[in-house]
């Protein structure tokens, strides 16, 4: 599930240890600087309230934090979760937050190379290298990071996009790949990318890229909005429930989720059968909705 918001930490602990007992696999926090939770800190709570639940960044803003400091901090939040990170890297999109840092809002193919560069970088520390580093963006100097993370060479890493580049990019160098809706230059989503076809299109991108290694990834679909049909709720919400399904259904988006606990679970399998997706980040509003597929996808 990802998760940002919490009145307290109390709170947020209440959530990280709900999203374990029901079953979900991973609590993801994004990294922007709206109202929402410092992602680095609310991991660690969240990994030191509980034992199985993995956590993550969805994703680390390449731009906002530089590869030898991110390296260090993701070594040390997998070292304190017993070896629970999963580490996400992303070029960045959110223009809102590069106004806030008065930082300029580069066209995406020179963001994405200074990920490339910095994905390089970090990899090369978390196996415990010592990097000097003169290249376009970074420069390093003997650079080392302690202490090295529990999974060895690295901690799982998180890669995904819209676009063809950063699924080419995510093909490569990530262990799971997340799908999302293409952005404009602007940082807008794309509408006409949000379809079911779309997104076999991307999955193709990302076989392509892969080779080899493709049955090997875990691909990752990032869910808007998500509610059950028939899940328990006072009928107002039903109702609303219940319309949201049909218009999801008209839409035919695979970022919305709505249904019957049996469709969406034939949804899913359908699709992990088609496209291999079997990783999917709902939002912390939908989590105790979506319990009962959870448990019924369990293991299958």
């Amino acid at each position: 599930m990802t998760a940002s918001h919490a009145a307290s930490a109390e709170d947020w602990t209440a959530l990280a240890r709900r999203a374990e007992e029901l079953g979900y696999a991973s609590l993801l926090v994004p990294d922007h600087l709206g109202r929402q939770l410092s992602p680095i800190a609310a991991l660690s709570a969240a990994a030191a309230a509980t034992t199985r639940l993995r956590i993550g960044g969805f994703v680390f803003a390449n731009d906002f934090r530089h590869p030898l400091v991110l390296a260090r901090e993701a070594a040390t939040l997998d070292l304190l979760s017993a070896g629970r990170l999963e580490l996400g890297l992303g070029a960045g999109w959110r223009t809102a937050d590069y106004r806030q840092l008065g930082m300029p809002y580069d066209p995406p193919g020179k963001r994405i190379e200074r990920l490339i560069e910095a994905t390089g970088l970090i990899r090369r520390l978390l196996a415990g290298e010592t990097v000097s580093h003169q290249g376009t963006h970074y420069r390093l100097g003997a650079a080392q990071v302690w202490p090295l993370p529990i999974q060895r060479p690295h901690p799982p890493i998180i890669m995904g996009g819209g676009g063809p580049r950063m699924l080419r990019l995510a093909a490569r160098e990530a262990d799971i790949v997340g799908f999302i809706p293409g952005f404009s230059p602007r940082g807008r989503p794309i509408l006409a990318d949000v379809t079911e076809g779309a997104l076999d299109r991307k999955v193709a991108v990302v076989r392509a890229a892969a080779g080899d290694r493709f049955d090997s990834l875990e691909l990752n679909l990032f869910i808007v909005d998500a509610g059950m049909v028939g899940s328990g709720q006072r009928v107002p919400r039903s109702v609303l429930v219940a319309a949201k399904s049909a218009a999801a259904g008209l839409v035919g988006s695979p970022y919305l989720l709505y249904g019957t606990l049996r469709q969406l679970r034939d949804l899913l399998e359908r699709r992990r059968d088609r496209a291999q997706i079997s990783y999917y980040a709902i939002r912390q509003g939908s989590i105790e909705a979506m319990a009962p597929l959870v448990e019924a996808l369990a293991g299958r």
